[in-house]
């Protein structure tokens, strides 16, 4: 049985067939069995108060007051956000002796008047960085297909509360994929906004200029509600776009290098799936995206704007820290501002010429991840981990250096690991890709 939908559990709310109450006591209760992944998926849980919010979501149905499709349905929210009275820790333990926040973060307010039931707050990559979902302070999540594996990350809790139905749906934050990356490999839907349209104030900043907030769930239709409550924007579901003459690309260059065979395969078969229904697949000679590399060599925005979010605590708490997280964050010690400068050029002037040439077709696409999940022992040196970081990273980050939006989509066959399916649009074509990627999910779904 797949996972239910929020779409699903409103129309049984609505109807009567379950409370919010129910709905929250079953999430927590797999939070809590102890031969589950809840201990190491969650940081902290709230289990009173989201009893008192169910109990409250059910009492306001009743007079009639339901707020959005999200109201009563249990979500948990990535430990980098601020909740008021609580010390935001960031997957890590450098802030443990943090003055607790104190106001809710606007995503998390926006959450909580639309409705929603927030469990609790999930384990991640120390400090976002990695994309590997790895946490040596509270514990490593298993994947939901194959539990000897990471759940990608950084939001690897959030996917793995999905996954596992301790959550119907999960706050993620996606710098260089952290949102697409574990919904590929946990087999999600998973949504990279274009990054301003979403608040990301009282969110600890990873790179203030790729930061964007997202959602990770069992389908595009969840996503785009999510992403809406978010936004601060009218809930509705964009209507699924006709595939027939649709036109994606398929970049030649970088992102379709050294794919894991399971990956190729699915890929292919999701491309073959989609052209049978009409859809136009090009492979386009995109070049330019080998700059990537060259531009980002000294670090990019990632090493250059943690380290100056990060220096003070580093000088007091360094030791604390995950030894594959500080090393990352010191490259951008020996950044100059001049370096920084150029930069912020490159970026804009690679996001001119690559929107020239894409802003013909309608989306491009490629596979979200090149490799599936790795195994615990495959990420547990060093060099293993900086592989397998840099192969889950390599197509996602495209976007966000591009500043677009972006949909990983679930592509694998009954048997396989997870691979995801990634569309990305343009920027602030975020409505146009959710209404691509409703009819697009179903068609590459290898089951």
């Amino acid at each position: 049985m797949a996972n239910p939908t929020i779409t699903q559990l409103a129309a049984d709310l609505a109807a009567g067939h379950t409370t919010s109450r129910t709905l929250t006591e079953e999430a927590l209760a797999r939070i809590e069995d102890p031969k589950g992944e809840g201990k190491r998926a969650f940081v902290k849980v709230w289990r009173d108060q989201a009893m008192a919010a169910a109990q409250a979501s059910d009492t306001l149905r009743k007079a009639g007051m339901v707020p959005s499709p999200l109201a009563g349905i249990p979500v948990s929210i990535k430990n980098l956000c601020d909740v008021a009275g609580e010390t935001t820790l960031s997957g890590s333990r450098a802030l443990d002796d943090a003055k607790p926040a104190t106001a809710d973060a606007p995503v998390v307010a926006r959450l909580r008047a639309a409705g929603a039931v927030i469990v609790g707050s999930t384990n991640m990559s120390e400090f976002a960085f990695s994309g590997v979902g790895f946490n040596p302070h509270y514990g490593t999540p298993g994947n939901p297909a194959d539990r000897t594996r990471v759940p990608g990350g950084s939001s690897a809790g959030a996917a793995v509360s999905v996954a596992d139905r301790m959550a119907v749906a999960a706050l993620g934050t996606d710098t260089g994929g952290s949102v697409r990356i574990p919904a590929a490999v946990c087999g999600l839907v998973g949504f990279k906004p274009t990054a301003r349209r979403v608040p990301i104030d009282g969110v600890i900043p990873l790179s203030t200029s790729l930061d964007s907030i997202g959602p990770l769930a069992n389908s595009v239709e969840d996503c785009a509600i999510v992403d809406a409550v978010f936004a601060a924007e009218a809930i509705s579901v964009p209507a699924a776009a006709p595939l027939a003459g649709l036109r994606f690309a398929i970049p030649k260059h970088f992102v379709m290098d050294e794919l894991d065979p399971t990956v190729a395969k699915a890929f292919e078969r999701a491309c073959k799936a989609l052209a049978a229904k009409g859809v136009k697949i090009e492979e386009i000679d995109l070049a330019e995206l080998n700059e990537l590399p060259v531009i980002n060599a000294k670090g990019g925005f990632a090493a250059s704007e943690a380290y100056a979010w990060h220096r003070e605590l580093i000088a007091r708490r360094g030791n604390d820290y995950d030894p594959f997280v500080h090393p990352r964050i010191m490259r951008g010690k020996d950044m100059t501002a001049a370096d920084y400068i150029e930069l912020l050029a490159r970026r804009a002037d690679l996001c001119r010429r690559v929107s020239a040439i894409t802003s013909n077709y309608d989306a491009v696409i490629m596979p979200t991840c090149a490799i599936v999940a790795p195994t615990l022992a495959e990420v547990s040196t060093s060099d293993g981990f900086t592989k397998k970081n840099m192969l889950l990273l390599r197509n996602t980050t495209v976007g966000n250096f591009l500043d677009r939006c972006g949909i990983s989509l679930p592509c694998h066959a009954a048997g396989e690991l997870p691979v995801g399916f990634m569309l990305m649009g343009e920027a602030m074509a975020d409505r146009r890709l959710l209404a691509m990627a409703r009819s697009v999910a179903p068609v590459v779904a290898g089951r």
